[in-house]
């Protein structure tokens, strides 16, 4: 018989051939195995679908940063009581609110003050709870306080980046505004009344003073980039602040004239004061001398026109025929500051038109007679607060002093503009009032941090 041993050191070919046949076994069970992954693997990918490379949270924060910007631009839509703004108002902050946003110490100050007020106004309107007028004011302004703490919140973390987009969609929309507003007045689409109103250039909004008014940020956003060299286009940004300058103008408003002229020249003079550059300092004192020389020819040019040119005649007067008398504004003026301190919890929300036929044109006297002692006090209170901030903003360096240079004198002017016209009710002007605190209370961050970036999260 012959034997079954191989030679020594090898394997007999039976278990050579057994070996071979578990080895291609475990081979297979390897590929089955490897395939069976494979198969999870695009089984996972293919439930995923589109969502598996996209980051959601990036998505909803690029969406939130849009309906912010929306939110800002439609801000110069005034047609009427309501308007894009409010409708995209509650959604815009409700999406914020989910992603985060927090309340810092330095927006305590301004969140007390709104507070006060708001309860001084409610407490004046127990007595005419059953009028629909003075509720539905009230709500409203609660409403745009509210805005207010929202813009204080959201630009008190990021605060840079948040401010520059902003900035830029008030801007766009002031070009916009500015536009239409050129377009109606020089009649140019042939629809009379829309963007023209009572002689004057409106553009998107009811009152042609509102409409001047609200350009004037737009205008410093684009000088300040001219000015500090920071406009990426800056033939672009000259057009832009020409249209707008020429809205402001053709408004025909003497509070925004004046306004406008204040706002730039404390903006002017903080870039300056803060530039320890000489060639920047030159480049400031140049540029504004030339937008002076193309604001002059432009307005020249303007009064070629003929109904332009008596337009400018009649409004350049110191006072009006609704501004004299017994029963004109100052008048009232009068008559009411007379009665005020008799009335502790003042005349009743929106009252004094009852009483006197006309708003009071006097956001200083209308918040004493809407809101009595208290509210008087403390919308003063809210005006000195925020100047004392504003201005220490400008004074102090810090990374948010640019954007302050740009906000807090456009806010300033509201406040002197408060003096002749009645504010209270204007969104745009709770939206820099949030802006200014929350400037602040991102300062006040880097200074606790001893000047290091903070962070933004």
């Amino acid at each position: 018989m012959a034997s079954t041993t191989a030679p020594s050191g090898a394997p007999a070919p039976e278990i050579a051939l057994a070996g071979a046949s578990l080895a291609g076994a475990s081979l297979a069970g390897a590929s089955l195995a490897g395939a069976s992954l494979a198969g999870a693997s695009l089984a996972g990918a293919s439930l995923a679908g589109a969502w598996a490379a996209i980051p959601v949270l990036r998505v909803v924060r690029g969406l939130a940063r849009g309906m912010l910007a929306a939110f800002i631009f439609f801000a110069c839509f005034a047609f009427s009581d309501t308007s894009p703004y409010d409708l995209i108002a509650l959604p815009t902050m409700a999406l914020w609110a989910a992603l985060g946003i927090r309340l810092h110490r330095g927006v305590l100050p301004l969140m007390g003050l709104l507070i006060l007020y708001l309860a001084a106004i409610v407490m004046a309107l127990i007595p005419y709870l059953d009028e629909a007028f003075p509720l539905t004011w009230t709500i409203q302004l609660i409403y745009l306080a509210l805005t207010c703490l929202f813009f204080a919140m959201l630009f008190s973390d990021e605060t840079q980046g948040r401010m520059e987009l902003a900035l830029r969609a008030y801007t766009a929309s002031c070009v916009f505004s500015a536009g239409l507003g050129i377009v109606g007045y020089l009649d140019l689409i042939g629809i009379e009344d829309l963007f023209y109103k009572y002689g004057r250039a409106s553009g998107t909004f009811q009152d042609p003073n509102v409409f001047g008014s609200f350009l004037t940020l737009g205008a410093l956003y684009l000088m300040h980039g001219l000015l500090s060299g920071t406009a990426r286009r800056p033939l672009l940004a000259l057009a832009g602040l020409l249209v707008i300058l020429a809205g402001i103008f053709l408004s025909f408003s003497r509070g925004s004239w004046g306004g406008t002229v204040v706002a730039v020249l404390v903006m002017v003079v903080s870039v300056y004061a803060a530039t320890p550059s000489a060639r920047l300092r030159r480049r400031i004192v140049l540029l504004t001398l030339v937008t002076l020389g193309l604001g002059v020819v432009a307005i020249v040019g303007l009064l070629s026109v003929d109904h332009v040119a008596k337009m400018f005649e009649t409004r350049a007067a110191v006072t009006q025929d609704y501004d004299e008398g017994e029963t004109g504004r100052f008048g009232n003026q009068i008559r009411g500051i007379g009665m005020l301190p008799s009335l502790p919890f003042g005349m009743g929300p929106m009252h004094w038109r009852l009483i006197f036929g006309l708003e009071p044109h006097n956001s200083y006297i209308g918040s004493f007679a809407n809101g009595g002692w208290l509210g008087g006090a403390v919308f003063i209170g809210i005006v000195l607060a925020t100047g004392f901030v504003g201005f220490r903003l400008l004074a102090r360096p810090s990374p948010y002093r640019a954007h302050a240079q740009i906000v807090w004198p456009a806010l300033l002017m509201f406040f002197l503009q408060a003096l002749q016209i009645d504010i209270e009710k204007w969104r745009h002007v709770y939206m820099m009032l949030g802006m200014v605190w929350a400037l602040e209370a991102a300062r006040l961050r880097w200074c606790a941090a001893g000047g290091r970036p903070v962070s933004e999260a």
